[in-house]
């Protein structure tokens, strides 16, 4: 007994080793994201369990959209989920790094500390994964990136307007600074966002798609895009590259 609480002590302490550098990302980033927080309309509480509920940022943006436009349940469900896809792939990924004898408690609360960053932390360590190291990194990052947001709302209702609409383009940028790097690398992904920014712009002035709320208009951009791009260019196996 002693043994395996040594162990968990110390993957925790490695969690929250590797979790500081993400936490401190989460909470400049957060920040940005507080300003579209408080103009959808929510306070610093409501920001702060928004964002320690559903660490996403591209899934918390858009939700706050959503709210903003006063979309109903359904359609802020449905585009939190379709934006939020890829951590089902790596929930799948993580779940095989799991003892099966993992209690399904420790199962649920590793999957809500499953982010970009957290996930990439997770699958490269050897062997099965210990929860605690998860519970490590999750209690550094997770509060942060909470905390970010607080902050950003807190600010926009203190600073001038102005200064508050400067900042709201920080989040843009942020976006910018993660489809940029691959996009210079893959010819397919540069015009998937070209594609992407092209339909965007018409859906917003061609009827009857015009017409629809702008959280719509992404769940049916996101669902069709990314279906044409599986088909058109599916993404090869490196392991039937590699024979070949």
């Amino acid at each position: 007994m002693n043994k395996t609480a040594d162990k968990n002590k110390m993957e925790f302490r490695e969690g929250l080793r590797d979790g500081i550098p993400i936490g401190l990302g989460y909470f400049a980033v957060s920040f940005a994201l507080g300003i579209a927080a408080r103009g959808a309309g929510l306070n610093p509480g409501q920001g702060f369990l928004a964002s320690f509920l559903c660490l996403a940022s591209a899934g918390q943006y858009a939700g706050f959209n959503a709210i903003a436009q006063s979309a109903p349940y359904l359609e802020l469900a449905l585009i939190t989920l379709i934006v939020n896809a890829r951590y089902m792939l790596m929930s799948t990924a993580v779940s095989q790094k799991l003892d099966p004898k993992m209690k399904l408690i420790h199962r649920f609360c590793i999957a809500q500390f499953i982010t970009d960053e957290i996930f990439a932390v997770e699958i490269r360590r050897p062997g099965y994964l210990n929860p605690y190291y998860t519970y490590g990194a999750g209690a550094v990052a997770a509060p942060l990136w909470a905390l970010g947001t607080m902050s950003g709302i807190l600010a926009g209702n203190l600073m001038p307007a102005r200064l508050v609409s400067a900042l709201s383009v920080a989040l843009f940028g942020m976006f910018l600074a993660v489809i940029i790097p691959p996009a210079r690398k893959d010819r397919v992904i540069a015009g998937l966002i070209a594609a992407s920014f092209a339909c965007s712009y018409a859906c917003e002035h061609l009827p009857p798609l015009c017409r629809l709320s702008q959280g719509n208009r992404v769940i049916l951009l996101t669902v069709v895009l990314s279906a044409a791009a599986a088909l058109i260019a599916p993404h090869s196996d490196p392991q039937e590259e590699t024979v070949s």
